[in-house]
């Protein structure tokens, strides 16, 4: 795996996660038809570039991720 298919991957998630929703891990896994490691290298390259959040839900104990929109003016 290089840099050029972890940003491809990166991009594919970047597509699912910009309807504004919250996304499960193993939602995210089977939208993006891609493997765990491409999937968390995907997200690992989002989260580095500070592009995704990540929350948990205490009541449901869910890890969720979600688009982080940063607009500038």
């Amino acid at each position: 795996m290089d840099k050029n298919m972890i940003g491809k991957n990166a991009g594919i998630i970047w597509n699912l996660l910009n309807n504004g929703e919250r996304w499960e891990h193993e939602a995210l896994k089977a939208a993006s038809g891609l493997s765990d490691r491409d999937l968390d290298t995907a997200i690992g390259w989002l989260a580095r570039e500070d592009k995704i959040f990540f929350e948990t839900d205490t009541i449901n104990h869910k890890e969720y991720l979600y688009l982080s929109l940063d607009f500038y003016f």
